[in-house]
């Protein structure tokens, strides 16, 4: 595969040791761990040091063909397919998730392994440091309130875009997550995707079908929450103490 078509696939190849066994290593240890596009095996190499079993998920069938000739003798089993399709069905706990992501996939990602019905223990995922200061900051969105709706989360380090090859337009950060069932319900985060509808907007404005404008603003200031607060402002808790005002 040419490095044009790489590109194309957001794949960019870490090769610094030290990070990839940092990255390793916030995965934790164990029998298993799950990665995530795993390439040329630069992770897996780190991965396989420190896990019995490494199902790794590779969507190239080139590459997907030619990693386990890496690794004869050990414990990678390879998956030729996507990793959004793929069913872990099979997947035993204890478990991690790792990777190094293409960009453009983060939040489907993201969505997929904080949604199992057999939660893993940790994962980490080296994304856009972009994205992983925007789940990280307090300033909220719609994939921060997920994220934090369904995992702990943490900061790793952050990678510079010269570390990979080619090197991406920008640089890259670690995040790590320890997944937990969801702190608020379905239906309270169908209220979070309606009040992001617009998320430079006030929010009474996106939330105008559900109340009257006065009876929303009377809402919002009984929760504590200004009536000029724009989406981006409010954390979990205030998302649940406005879905049960609205909807009693």
């Amino acid at each position: 595969m040419s490095l044009n078509n790489n590109i194309k696939l957001g794949q960019h190849w870490l090769k610094n040791r030290d990070i990839l066994n940092e990255i390793a290593a916030l995965a934790g240890d164990g029998k298993l761990c799950v990665e995530i596009g795993p390439g040329l095996g630069f992770l897996t190499s780190s991965l396989l040091r420190r896990f019995k079993n490494v199902i790794a998920v590779e969507y190239d069938d080139r590459l997907a063909l030619n990693l386990p000739k890496s690794f004869p003798g050990t414990g990678l089993e390879v998956v030729h397919g996507d990793f959004l399709e793929y069913d872990f069905a099979g997947v035993d706990a204890p478990y991690a998730i790792a990777g190094n992501i293409p960009y453009y996939i983060t939040s489907p990602i993201i969505e997929k392994v904080l949604s199992l019905e057999v939660l893993p223990e940790r994962v980490v995922l080296l994304i856009q440091k972009e994205v992983a200061e925007r789940i990280l900051s307090d300033k909220e969105t719609v994939l921060s309130l997920f994220v934090k709706n369904r995992a702990r989360v943490s900061a790793g380090p952050v990678v510079k875009a010269a570390e990979f090859t080619p090197p991406p337009k920008v640089d890259s950060q670690v995040i790590v997550m320890e997944p937990h069932a969801p702190e608020v319900s379905d239906e309270v985060f169908d209220l979070i995707r309606k009040g992001f509808l617009a998320p430079r907007k006030k929010l009474v404005h996106n939330l105008s079908g559900l109340k009257p404008r006065d009876d929303l603003m009377r809402i919002l200031e009984s929760v504590g929450v200004s009536p000029d607060v724009r989406p981006g402002d409010l954390h979990l808790e205030d998302w649940a103490k406005l879905y049960q005002k609205i909807y009693s």
